[in-house]
């Protein structure tokens, strides 16, 4: 309340002319907090009114001026650098990156727009133009201009996906594949194998990390007297712009380079984009700016954007005795006999830190799988031993054996190119779980006539 009556009495408390008081903007900085230590949204501007007593002026108003108004010119700094509503004065936003943090995982360091785009091997027009820096929303104005081809994938079943915070979840069927073009998809992988692949993910997360798979994900959880499945709604899309930024930013890039970054790996559908069944509901999931997926460089910003959800929930279940892992949006909680009884307490505090950490639910496809029943972790057999579905099994040796009966071109219905390179492939994953039934697919292999 003190901090209220002191700020207005500073906005509001010069008695000199109104031609004697000169207001200016200053945008309020992401790093600096108010009194307190809560933290002021940085879309709020604060008049600041020049002439005033410093005597009278709050120390942390005085603090903040001195912070904020360095980064301010009335000159250009760099190309494409932001500007105040009366276009006279300019932002420098490169002036507050971590160069030590940069140079300690040997990431490239670059600040302005220009270096970016001499970093990436592109011009910076070019570099503008695949970020849409020319419209108002940095968006595209249609399909056939946007930077991605877009394709509609109807799910098994319903489900209620979680939209934009304070609005309502939507029901649909329809996941939308966002997938980059040539120019767009050369940057991300630029930007995905030199600074993303560099920043570790945490070790509970196996989706998409090199060295780990759906096996290292399973194997914590075998031979355990419960096996909790849980999974997070909308994944990706969950994962905003200003997330994003707040990645780079804490890899240790400046605002500038933070920024420019975040929008060449995140995507905002245009307005005009076609939806199965005219549902815009559907289409709201994805219209403010998010992680696509699709792109190559979405996995691995999705593993750091959970980075603090793996780090809370693998503390809490580690408290209860329990293993956690996660696999993409497919979360793995298991415990021996001890840790069913604080079931009541994990399952709630666990959907706890996951809202806390702006992510959702899907409360559907919560399983509770205990000894007795079938116990399947991204689609590996853990209730004694990581091993293959039965029914899988079997459909693979009926398919091997009919390719040895009547040959291999009356077993391929999807029309693989490579039929044979597609057998060894599901062979080697049988053989990864269970050396025995793999040893045994392959010798039936080894008997079919490819001439057939």
């Amino acid at each position: 309340m003190k901090f209220l009556f002191d700020l207005l009495a500073w906005l509001f408390g010069s008695r000199r002319t109104p031609q004697e008081i000169v207001r200016e903007q200053v945008a309020l900085p992401l790093s600096l907090t108010w009194p307190g230590g809560k933290r002021r949204h940085p879309s709020i501007r604060l008049t600041i009114r020049q002439g005033y007593s410093s005597k009278k002026q709050p120390k942390y108003i005085t603090k903040l001026l001195k912070s904020e108004v360095s980064t301010r010119t009335s000159s250009v700094p760099y190309l494409f650098a932001n500007h105040d509503a009366d276009r006279r004065h300019f932002h420098d936003l490169s002036l507050d990156g971590d160069d030590s943090r940069l140079m300690s995982r040997e990431l490239p360091m670059f600040r302005t727009p220009q270096q970016l785009a001499d970093w990436l091997g592109i011009r910076v027009g070019e570099l503008a133009w695949l970020v849409h820096r020319g419209t108002s929303d940095r968006r595209p104005p249609d399909e056939q201009r946007s930077h991605y081809v877009y394709h509609w994938v109807k799910k098994r079943s319903v489900s209620i996906e979680a939209g934009a915070p304070m609005s309502c979840p939507v029901l649909t069927q329809w996941r939308l594949i966002e997938a980059p073009k040539q120019t767009l998809k050369a940057v991300q992988r630029k930007i995905l194998t030199e600074i993303l692949e560099k920043v570790p993910a945490h070790s509970a997360a196996h989706g998409f990390v090199r060295g780990r798979s759906i096996v290292s994900n399973a194997r914590p959880h075998v031979g355990q007297a419960v096996v909790i499945k849980l999974d997070l709604q909308n994944f990706y899309a969950n994962v905003t712009y200003s997330r994003v930024v707040a990645i780079f930013r804490s890899i240790g890039y400046c605002r500038e380079a933070a920024i420019w970054l975040a929008r060449l790996t995140t995507s905002a559908v245009p307005w005009s984009l076609s939806v199965p069944d005219g549902d815009e509901g559907t289409k709201s999931l994805y219209v403010r700016r998010h992680l696509p997926q699709g792109a190559p460089t979405s996995p691995a910003i999705a593993n750091l954007s959970a980075f603090g959800l793996d780090v809370r929930l693998s503390g809490l279940i580690k408290k209860f005795g329990g293993n956690y892992t996660r696999y993409a949006d497919d979360l793995t909680i298991s415990g021996n006999d001890d840790f069913r009884y604080a079931l009541r307490c994990v399952i709630p505090l666990t959907e706890q830190i996951v809202r806390s950490e702006r992510f959702s639910l899907n409360h559907r496809k919560r399983k509770v799988i205990r000894r007795g029943r079938r116990q399947l972790v991204t689609g590996v057999v853990v209730n004694q031993k990581t091993n293959i579905r039965r029914d899988e099994f079997d459909l693979l040796k009926a398919i091997l054996t009919n390719c040895v009966k009547l040959g291999p071109s009356t077993q391929n219905r999807d029309a693989h190119e490579d039929f044979a390179a597609h057998l060894r492939g599901r062979i080697a994953f049988v053989r990864q779980l269970n050396q025995a039934r793999g040893e045994k697919l392959l010798r039936l292999f080894e008997q079919i006539d490819w001439l057939r």
